[in-house]
């Protein structure tokens, strides 16, 4: 099987983009052109993203989908008319047009868990894997409605952070705003003051002034803008790279209170990811390379997939992952109690909901910590700006007074 990506308008005049994996590009323009499609574009795709839900599909449409296909299952409706009627129903152009290349995998002979390999861009690998595992043991429905609930918690554990992030992102945005306002339209006005009093002016005033000076000038706001353009792209590209991403989440796990939060978070998803997919009947080796994944640290990552070699070997699950240093030992007694007991789902069931509830109250303590202290940095940053334009005019005042 090849990728290719592909660029047509479908019967409804809308241009749609995707990849898709087909023997050939001849089979694979013979299937559009069959379906309707007016082609613009195929092409062999030289690299493609192994991740979740991208290219216009959100993960709420996916756990909707995965809601909607349990229901349609569960009433002993055929897998192919299930996905012709979800297809009818979704509105998202990327989702509704794989969704027809899936139905006809599908009606091909093609297994749904092959069908949704095809396009990982849509579904990610636990998805794939827990629906393959529903196949074999012929427990689709349950699966269905099990990917749904992790799907539905892993984003909800998502907005809670990105919602908790807004609030200080903007006020740190406007704070800059406000600063450069100052710094180029209202200090200028008070430097031809200053100059017209030809005093000696107070060392912060007086930096102040150099400081307004330099950002006045267009040139140097243009070198400047460019450098930080520079830096940026260089940083995501750095970030990007193996090595790169490694130092830099291991950076993150060092950062003080942030570090902590971003590791119960990777916790949190190693431990639901995992007592989902065992509890779905995927094999424990299987089970480790999708969690390292869906961790979100690669320095997480790589501990796992170091454990995994070692479990490959004949040994516990838990005392490779004590080894790595990188979990916590209540994590880990949890796991070999588990493994000892035979309850190793439930065990990583209970891991999960104690760091999700740890991760909820630590997002909830520092955004009332935050608030607090951007209104302090505020201060500093407009006060100290004032403070600086007005002592000049203070001094001067002083000297009128004697």
């Amino acid at each position: 099987m090849l990728t290719f990506s592909y660029t047509v308008k479908n019967k409804e005049g809308k241009t749609v983009k995707g990849f898709v994996d087909a023997e050939s590009k001849e089979k694979l323009v013979e299937y559009l052109q069959k379906e309707g499609y007016m082609i613009f574009s195929v092409s062999e795709a030289k690299k493609r993203s192994k991740g979740g839900a991208k290219g216009g599909v959100k993960s709420d449409d996916l756990v909707v989908f995965s809601r909607q296909f349990t229901t349609l299952i569960e009433s002993s409706i055929p897998v192919v008319e299930c996905l012709e009627i979800l297809r009818s129903q979704v509105e998202g152009n990327t989702f509704k047009e794989a969704l027809g290349f899936i139905l006809k995998d599908v009606k091909e002979g093609a297994s749904l868990s092959s069908a949704f390999g095809k396009h990982p861009r849509i579904f990610p690998e636990i998805y794939i894997s827990m629906v393959e595992a529903g196949e074999v043991s012929g427990n689709l429905p349950s699966i269905l409605d099990r990917v749904s609930v992790y799907l539905e918690k892993s984003s909800a554990l998502k907005k809670k952070i990105i919602s908790a992030m807004y609030y200080p992102i903007v006020v740190v945005l406007m704070a800059i705003g406000i600063t450069t306002f100052l710094m180029i339209r209202v200090i200028p006005t008070f430097k031809g003051i200053f100059d017209s009093l030809n005093a000696k002016l107070p060392l912060p005033t007086q930096i102040l002034i150099n400081v307004s000076t330099f950002l006045s000038k267009k040139e140097n706001m243009i070198v400047i803008l460019i450098f930080l353009g520079i830096s940026i792209f260089l940083f995501l590209k750095y970030i990007n790279t193996d090595k790169g991403k490694k130092n830099y989440h291991k950076m993150l796990l060092k950062l003080p209170v942030l570090g902590d939060l971003i590791k119960k978070i990777a916790i949190a998803r190693f431990a639901r990811t995992f007592s989902t997919l065992i509890k779905s009947g995927v094999p424990i080796i299987k089970c480790l390379e999708i969690v390292g994944k869906t961790s979100g640290n690669k320095i997480i990552e790589e501990a796992v997939m170091k454990s995994k070699k070692f479990i490959q070997e004949g040994q516990t699950i838990s005392a490779p992952l004590e080894e790595t240093g990188i979990f916590p030992p209540m994590v880990v007694r949890m796991i070999s109690i588990g493994e000892r007991s035979g309850r190793l789902e439930e065990m990583l069931s209970k891991v999960a909901q104690f760091y999700e509830e740890q991760t909820d109250a630590m997002v909830a303590g520092l955004s009332s910590l935050i608030e607090p202290l951007i209104i302090v940095f505020l201060g500093i940053v407009v006060g100290g700006i004032v403070i600086s334009l007005f002592l000049p005019i203070i001094q001067i005042t002083q000297h009128l007074t004697k």
